[in-house]
């Protein structure tokens, strides 16, 4: 679906969290990938008459990490990762919005473990709707790929046949539905 971006209502959005995901992933034994999710996690986007002025943050609650394995998540909040008890959140604050054809590019600031870089997230709008309890609703995708050594998430294994236990590309992927506040 095509959305004129200008056709966008201004306003405040705010997460519907029952219809939103963001979800990992993460190269493992060179030969797969390991998926995971966060469970609690923020997102509020500004939208103003000028498309490119809009706002987005986000703030994930990164001891919400799941990867259906209590061991795995549980390495995944300590100091070999996250570090949960001395950064509880991944901050995200967008700097500057675009949009080429059907596309758009959110760039902005992701902060983990006290590190902040810059980061573009590519997306497309899925759409706007006025739900049946008249709640005006927008959806989109988006993704980007960091290295997790860069946030200084640098634990590995070297493998016996050769290689290391983890990639350092980690692909975070988005699908938000927000909602215009009134």
């Amino acid at each position: 679906m095509t959305i004129d971006v200008a056709t966008i209502p201004a306003g405040t959005w705010t997460l519907d969290p029952t219809h939103s995901d963001i979800t990992f992933s993460v190269r493992h034994l060179a030969i797969s990938k390991v998926r995971g999710s966060f469970e609690k996690f923020d997102v509020t986007v500004v939208t103003t008459e000028n498309p490119a002025d809009t706002k987005i943050t986000a703030s994930v609650d990164v001891a919400s990490v799941n990867t259906n394995q209590a061991d795995r998540d549980g390495h995944l909040k300590t100091s070999d990762f996250f570090l949960v008890e001395e950064f509880p959140t991944m901050d995200f604050a967008s700097t500057g919005v675009r949009v080429e054809d059907d596309t758009f590019f959110v760039d902005g600031d992701l902060t983990l473990r006290g590190v902040t870089k810059a980061v573009t997230l590519k997306g497309e709008l899925g759409g706007i709707i006025t739900d049946g309890y008249g709640q005006t609703k927008l959806g989109a995708s988006a993704s980007t790929k960091i290295n997790r050594l860069d946030y200084g998430v640098n634990w590995n294994a070297a493998l016996e046949a050769g290689g290391l236990t983890l990639g350092n590309d980690v692909t975070i992927n988005f699908e938000i539905q927000v909602v215009l506040q009134p």
